[in-house]
């Protein structure tokens, strides 16, 4: 036991160097982190959260590669676990960093032009209007009953607020939704928790538009954009005689890595030949152009 973690503790270091290093690179490029963002703590946290996964110690079965840009993205973003603003996820020997619904909020409020931004879920019951203005959707009411949060989900609508007061709407319906997801590696995680599963899915949404026309550091939207496409990349079929943790976060899918921006040497120890990839081509479903009223169904 003591050899193994000291095994792990020498893992963590090289990593960390690694991510230091490459962190300091990106600062000489342009990167600011949050004032108030302390990079070493929120490793320190993510180093437990990697230990602790419910796929295993990813720090042992993961490449080192793979975690130190899963790290690398995480400090990019300034972002913590300990904070419940992202998570690890194992794919095959990939780790790979997905944010939460907080993280995406605080991804957003970093952007220069982002006063706020928030989501909502539609239920059946609820009274939902929007409208047309100029060519773009433009929030009107949402009236509900507490009841109605037991109620089957309709949609949800996200809603991003500029320094300019101005109010920026995304919705998508159920259908979008479902269809978002099935292009997803999460679904044990939808199931259990639909609601802020779809109000992460038009975060997700409304950021990817907004952070794509920003004029903040290019650095910064391409590990927020690398980190949105951890969730929707080019699926597998699961091997049929690979068991998949049914208390995991996730499914856990035979995937090859990305090409790494941190290149470090790692010790093949698996025997197995590495599963050819397969390609799905993803459709982005169309955005939402109808109004929602007393729980209609589509």
């Amino acid at each position: 036991m003591t050899t193994q973690n000291q095994e792990v503790a020498l893992i963590q270091k090289d990593i960390t160097d690694e991510v230091n290093k490459s962190l300091e690179r990106l600062q000489e490029g342009g990167l600011v982190l949050p004032p108030n963002y302390n990079h070493s703590n929120a490793l320190k946290s993510a180093f437990f959260a990697l230990s602790n996964n419910s796929g295993g110690n990813l720090l042992s079965v993961c490449s080192k590669a793979s975690v130190a840009n899963a790290l690398l993205d995480m400090v990019t973003q300034g972002l913590s676990p300990a904070k419940t603003q992202c998570y690890f996820i194992k794919y095959g020997d990939v780790c790979k960093l997905n944010r939460s619904y907080f993280g995406t909020q605080a991804v957003l409020k970093r952007l220069s032009n982002v006063k706020d931004i928030w989501a909502n879920v539609i239920f059946e019951g609820d009274e939902f209007l929007y409208e047309i203005e100029d060519g773009r959707d433009k929030f009107v009411s949402h009236g509900t009953k507490f009841e109605n949060r037991d109620n089957n989900i309709l949609g949800a609508y996200a809603i991003i607020k500029t320094n300019e007061d101005e109010l920026l709407l995304t919705v998508m319906t159920k259908k979008e939704i479902d269809t978002a997801w099935s292009q997803g590696k999460t679904k044990n995680v939808q199931d259990k928790f639909p609601q802020e599963m779809a109000k992460r899915t038009v975060i997700n949404r409304a950021a990817k538009a907004f952070i794509n026309t920003s004029d903040d550091s290019d650095l910064l939207i391409e590990s927020i954009n690398n980190t949105t496409e951890n969730e929707y990349e080019e699926r597998k079929e699961i091997n049929p005689q690979h068991e998949v943790d049914e208390n995991a976060n996730t499914e856990e899918l035979d995937i090859k890595p990305d090409k790494p921006i941190i290149e470090m040497p790692v010790e093949n120890t698996n025997s197995e030949p590495e599963p050819e990839p397969v390609t799905v081509q993803k459709q982005e479903p169309a955005p939402s152009q109808q109004t929602v009223n007393n729980g209609p169904t589509w």
